[in-house]
């Protein structure tokens, strides 16, 4: 048993972040609406931050990576197509139920297969900061709508 007070855990214990209450004031990409949960201003997390993403029918982002953040992205509904690599050659869907990992420094391209209705995923990474290193490689993905990059985010490298 720890020596710390009730009164303690009470202010710095479990910390329940109502799905109505998250915080929409978080980097965008165009075509993809982010959502922040655990921060450390929210919860007081340290070392990794969780929220929910949401890419509309037929539409993906841009090439980017996430520097040295690992991410974890669970879709809850929709279809999924994850391109990556240098020339964005290597490609997976993924549906409900199913885990996505994106390692550090891995380009990749997010979207959604379907036309008809929104990817929900939720999304946890290893740190706080908000990266995002947009690239500058065409898709070879045909047909979905190109996203724009935004001034959130930096200019393709």
């Amino acid at each position: 048993m720890s020596d710390v007070s009730s009164d303690h855990w009470r202010d710095h214990g479990v910390r329940i972040v109502s799905g109505s209450d998250l915080d929409v004031n978080t980097p965008q990409t165009p075509g993809m609406s982010r959502a922040a949960a655990i921060t450390h201003a929210r919860a007081g997390a340290s070392k990794l931050w969780a929220g929910t993403v949401t890419v509309q029918p037929a539409a993906r982002t841009g090439a980017h990576h996430h520097g040295e953040l690992e991410t974890v992205l669970y879709i809850v509904r929709g279809r999924a197509r994850f391109r990556w690599g240098d020339h964005l050659e290597y490609v997976e869907e993924a549906g409900p139920g199913d885990f996505i990992y994106v390692p550090p420094y891995v380009p990749h391209q997010e979207m959604n297969a379907r036309p008809d209705e929104p990817v929900e995923a939720v999304v946890v990474r290893s740190g706080q900061e908000p990266i995002v290193v947009n690239l500058d490689i065409a898709s070879p993905e045909p047909g979905l709508q190109d996203a724009r990059t935004d001034p959130f985010h930096s200019k393709p490298c």
